[in-house]
């Protein structure tokens, strides 16, 4: 089982960003954190790197719920979606599959839970 699913987008970076923070909100996810890692790599190590965002996105409904029937998962949320450009020009965007993330928790309740989230994040992506 992989871990993310993805999608090649040929539009610029800065749109597809716009375009998955969209998605995003039509099934109820809000962005937490946005990281810009081509400005952290180099603003802390003075490296060049390509367009590369980490979108940190909430279902708050269903991070709840996750919340309620183990109370370290907030160890593994929110969930991480990145938006990458690559040399050629091509975009790409990839969620975490929560189903896979979670496989280790011996949570039958929690295991629904990924399994909405998954259905929502794989519906953002193929949306794209």
């Amino acid at each position: 089982m992989s871990y993310h699913f993805s999608k090649k987008l040929d539009v610029p970076f800065d749109q597809a960003v716009a375009r998955v923070i969209e998605a995003l909100k039509r099934e109820g996810f809000g962005v937490l954190t946005d990281i810009d890692v081509s400005a952290t790599m180099k603003a802390k190590l003075g490296e060049d790197f390509r367009p590369y965002r980490i979108l940190g996105a909430c279902n708050p409904q269903l991070a709840h719920r996750a919340l309620q029937l183990e109370d370290k998962i907030g160890t593994m949320l929110p969930c991480n979606v990145i938006v990458q450009q690559y040399a050629g020009g091509g975009v790409e965007v990839s969620a975490v599959d929560p189903v896979a993330s979670m496989q280790a928790i011996r949570n039958p309740g929690l295991a629904e839970v990924a399994k909405l989230v998954q259905v929502k994040l794989r519906k953002v992506v193929e949306g794209l």
